[in-house]
């Protein structure tokens, strides 16, 4: 029996949880050779152990029982390919994004100083994700595009849409030495545009905080893996910072006004923040629009443009109800981050008890319109609704 039956509900963050060499296989032998000094270290007793986990019948047997309790590595699906239709099958979303995990960050080369191998690592993990993701049509590959040079950022977005990715994913951070709404990248704001898929933020393209904050004189706070390179209580609260600013240039600068028909998206970053964004450009716009033409051109109040053009899935621990309350019924989008454990093992629950003051009409929205609504030509139309309903 699928966790979701008789139901459209469109899952906006999901992974592949390759294995720390899966990439490498996806570059050319001579950046291959120049990007080994910064892959993840590799493991291979570990990608043996799991490798052998997914072989053996007794455990492949109780997958569709352990669906949402089974994380990570163990997750029918999680890095085999094969294995992905029926763990879509089971889940019963009638789609979902699909992330990666080991390349979130592009493995920090986007310091101005790597942008070479920067590019051709963007290159060689849309051709993962789509590779992957080219089982079924229900998985939808997003393809990554660094900021790092006006041209190749075009030229990326390009090969990956016509690799078959389904949305373009850009860091949140600023890029070194120019802004993302730099006047060099509407070349690729009109491609985005032109082919009707969105842009994409995901957690891991932010800037950090800085180091120091977790030097407090006592023991040092582990995250909830156990290790220290996930968020805390602490770094967690700078999650948001780097997009409440990029979107905010984007939105200043006149970017969505010029390009209207383009949306943007905010997968795993979080949701509370956006209600005191949306009011705080607002007022800055109020504060600042006597002095500065660019404001005075803009086509509505900045929360205004935000709800037109801009969605986010909140975290499942998050007041749903009262974001959507705050911000609009077109704003918010379910996702359950499988495989990750963050996405917890009953998403439905916990976004269903959030919701449960909420209207029909905003949680058809949230579950399932506002995703047909970003995804524009990302998802086909007989994708829309699940094919029991059809």
């Amino acid at each position: 029996m699928p966790y979701v039956e008789n139901r459209t509900i469109h899952d906006a963050d999901s992974h592949v949880m390759e294995l720390p060499d899966t990439i490498l296989q996806y570059f050319g032998n001579k950046d291959r050779q120049a990007f080994e000094p910064f892959a993840r270290q590799r493991d291979d007793a570990f990608a043996a152990q799991v490798r052998a986990l997914h072989d053996d019948p007794a455990f492949r047997a109780g997958a569709e029982e352990e669906i949402l309790l089974r994380r990570n590595h163990q997750a029918l699906g999680s890095f085999r390919k094969e294995d992905r239709p029926a763990t879509l099958d089971y889940l019963g979303f009638t789609s979902q994004l699909v992330f990666t995990t080991e390349a979130l960050d592009n493995y920090g080369l986007e310091d101005g100083q790597h942008n070479t191998l920067a590019c051709a690592a963007a290159r060689a993990h849309n051709r993962m994700m789509v590779d992957f993701c080219g089982v079924d049509r229900r998985l939808l590959a997003t393809g990554y595009v660094p900021l790092v040079d006006f041209t190749e950022a075009h030229n990326i977005a390009a090969e990956a849409l016509q690799m078959g990715c389904k949305a373009l994913v850009i860091p949140s951070r600023c890029p070194p030495g120019h802004s993302p709404s730099h006047l060099g990248f509407e070349p690729l704001w009109s491609l985005a545009e032109e082919a009707g898929v969105p842009i994409l933020f995901h957690v891991g393209g932010e800037h950090k905080m800085h180091p120091d904050y977790h030097v407090t004189g006592g023991p040092q706070v582990l995250d909830f893996h156990g290790g220290a390179e996930n968020f805390t209580s602490a770094s967690y609260m700078s999650i948001p910072l780097a997009l409440w600013q990029t979107m905010s240039v984007l939105i200043i600068d006149g970017v969505l006004d010029r390009h209207e028909n383009l949306k943007f998206g905010a997968i795993e970053l979080g949701a509370s923040w956006v209600p005191s964004w949306m009011r705080f450009m607002d007022s800055g716009a109020a504060a600042f629009m006597k002095g500065e033409e660019r404001l005075q051109k803009l086509s509505a109040k900045p929360s205004d443009i935000v709800r037109r053009q801009f969605r986010v899935t909140p975290y499942p621990h998050e007041p749903t109800g009262w974001i959507i309350e705050n911000t609009g019924p077109e704003v918010c989008l379910f996702s359950s981050d499988f495989p990750h454990v963050e996405g917890g093992r009953n998403p439905l629950k916990r976004f269903g008890d959030a919701l449960a003051n909420t209207s029909e009409e905003s949680q058809q929205r949230f579950y399932r319109d506002n995703f047909i609504d970003l995804m524009g030509a990302g998802l086909d139309k007989d994708l829309h609704d699940h094919p029991s309903l059809q």
